[in-house]
């Protein structure tokens, strides 16, 4: 396939707590030493990575940084990374919105971009006088937009108000008409930043139908940002990873995802368990708690190893009954699974009073995906929801497995989470 968008050293550097790029000397500085004695621009060299989280010495920071990557026709790329990653401002130079300080972007065909709700409309004019200027500005005959007038407003789903202002749309009325036009209006580039989190549920669904079916039915390439990985991974073929302004990552989209997901797992051994209980019982006092006889929140599994042998100590001013819950989730956001073995038979031991130990052993599927996964735990009472928490600061690292004829194969969770014989 031919290349449709070309990043050649791309970056963009921003001077901070100024409005205009400069000041009247900094102007005259660059003038003087580029004009007159032939250098290179000398705010250049003194530029910082963009990393929000730390206060830097220079007053200005490369919002982007020799970024360099080509999209191929007719491919979905997916543009993920944190807040202040630079993600935005990549896509705001891929559409003139605004320039880059150093390299090039050479690109085939019209680009329609939907960037913020709102973008590219004027708010006095109505939802049709906007629709043709739209068209307008992207190159397109009154003839051509009238042609495609009907299957805008249709997937829109804002017929009623067509001729009303913009101004009194809702954002999520703004981003169907938005989304609308840049889709039909047939560009060969359509760049998508993450206003589709403003539509309803149908509404998102459309949209990545849409996207589909224009880079798949159609050959024309999609620009995708978005927070939602979901959303990423069902509609995205490759996926570049921002951070600080820097590409961290390029690649296949499931690769990429867990390389995103996995930017910031930097877990500590050194953490005890007993220390992060959120929830406690004024008559339970909780010496201890580990796993695999170990007391830390970070537990790595070799290969085909299944089991979790959960020890918890401690001391009761009362007698009381008590079970451990074990509760395992992906990425700290997906629900995998919960453990209690009282469940299935209804008995649920009593403790006395002082001394007590709850030992349990999970034993996890043996097809379980390399991968990162979390754990909660909770001592419950059959009659007091949440007894005892623990909250989800547990780590659970699996390296995978290995066959019975000892065939081992780098699969990882994106391939799911387990392996089935």
């Amino acid at each position: 396939m031919p290349t449709a968008i070309k990043f050649e050293n791309i970056s963009k550097e921003y001077r901070l707590g100024l409005v205009s790029t400069q000041t009247l000397s900094h102007d005259l500085n660059r003038w003087w030493k580029m004009n007159i004695q032939g250098k290179e621009d000398p705010y250049l060299k003194i530029g910082e990575v963009n990393d929000r989280a730390h206060k830097g010495t220079s007053d200005y920071v490369w919002a982007l940084k020799d970024i360099n990557f080509e999209v191929q026709q007719g491919d979905v790329l997916g543009i993920i990374g944190k807040n202040g990653a630079g993600k935005s401002t990549l896509l705001k130079i891929l559409s003139k919105v605004t320039a880059p300080t150093t390299g090039t972007i050479k690109a085939r065909g019209r680009i329609a971009s939907l960037l913020e709700v709102g973008t590219g409309f004027h708010p006095e004019m109505t939802g049709r006088e906007n629709i043709f200027m739209n068209g307008a500005i992207m190159g397109m005959t009154k003839a051509e937009i009238k042609r495609k007038l009907d299957e805008i407003v249709d997937f829109s789903g804002v017929e009623r108000y067509l001729d009303t202002p913009v101004k009194r749309y809702s954002s999520g009325m703004t981003v169907r008409l938005g989304f609308a036009i840049a889709a039909h209006l047939e560009p060969e580039i359509l760049v998508v930043d993450e206003v589709l989190a403003v539509g309803d549920a149908e509404f998102q669904k459309k949209a990545i139908g849409k996207m589909q079916d224009i880079s798949k039915g159609e050959g024309r390439t999609v620009l995708f940002v978005s927070h939602n990985m979901g959303a990423v991974r069902n509609l995205c073929k490759t996926g570049i990873v921002l951070g600080n302004g820097l590409v961290e990552f390029c690649g296949n989209i499931n690769n990429a995802i867990s390389h995103y997901q996995n930017m910031d797992f930097n877990p500590n051994p050194d953490q005890r368990i007993v220390n992060f209980i959120t929830r406690q019982h004024s008559d339970i006092s909780i010496d201890e708690i580990t796993i695999n006889g170990n007391n830390s929140t970070f537990v790595k599994l070799k290969a085909n190893e299944t089991k979790l042998r959960f020890c918890i100590k401690g001391k009761l001013k009362t007698p009381m009954k008590l079970v451990l819950e074990v509760y395992i989730s992906d990425d700290k956001t997906m629900p995998l699974a919960i453990f209690n073995p009282r469940l299935a038979t209804g008995v649920i031991p009593t403790y006395g009073l002082g001394y007590f130990m709850i030992e349990e052993t999970l034993i996890l599927p043996e097809g379980l995906m390399h991968g990162i996964y979390y754990a909660a735990l909770s001592l419950t009472n059959p009659n007091v929801e949440g007894f005892v928490d623990v909250s989800r600061n547990i780590t659970i690292e699996t390296e995978g497995f290995v066959t019975e004829t000892g065939f081992s194969y780098d699969y990882s969770r994106d391939h799911g989470w387990l392996f089935l014989k």
